[in-house]
């Protein structure tokens, strides 16, 4: 298979497709470009693995998927061994764990605060909840796509989606009844 690909086709075709997907994610342009990066190493060293079973999409959302987790499960090891570290070397002083502001080139500036509070709520979803949910509802794919992305059956899929829901419903109840009425 892999002779038969081009990789520079490859890339320009879903390039932006799998930054936007890190970037919903990871919420950080500099970190959404460098998962990116990391996400086509993968899949010009291993696209011999792909066997054409599902759609390279699928496959590529698959690995971006992964990638994106991986990063933030890096990112946040990171944070508790830098306040661990700052615990035991006695440090005096606040831990900084200032939020990202959050920017994406898709949301007008009207909606940069409703969007940034959507992503803040998605970002506190369980992992498999928050894949489903962004595979879903912000990348559009359908349940197929998502079970085998995820590798979990499509009621599994539902199941995530419709608690995925529910957990943004009480995430996101106090700030609409304090803001939008």
């Amino acid at each position: 298979m892999q002779e038969n690909i081009d990789f520079k086709n490859l890339y320009n075709q879903y390039a932006r497709m799998v930054f936007n997907l890190c970037l919903k994610y990871l919420q950080n342009i500099e970190d959404a470009e460098d998962v990116t990066q990391e996400v086509f190493i993968t899949v010009f060293k291993s696209i011999h693995q792909f066997k054409g079973e599902s759609k390279i999409s699928t496959w590529i959302y698959k690995i971006a998927t992964t990638k994106s987790l991986e990063f933030i499960r890096m990112k946040k090891r990171k944070k508790r061994f830098a306040f661990f570290q700052s615990i035991l070397s006695n440090e005096k002083g606040d831990i900084n764990v200032s939020n990202i502001h959050f920017y994406h080139p898709g949301i007008q500036l009207e909606n940069k605060e409703r969007s940034a509070i959507l992503f803040k709520a998605i970002d506190k979803l369980p992992e498999n909840q928050k894949t489903a949910y962004i595979l879903c509802k912000l990348e559009e794919l359908s349940y197929a796509e998502i079970s085998e992305i995820m590798k979990v059956s499509i009621s599994s899929v539902e199941s995530l989606l419709f608690r995925a829901k529910q957990n943004l419903q009480k995430f996101l109840g106090d700030y609409y009844e304090k803001n939008e009425k």
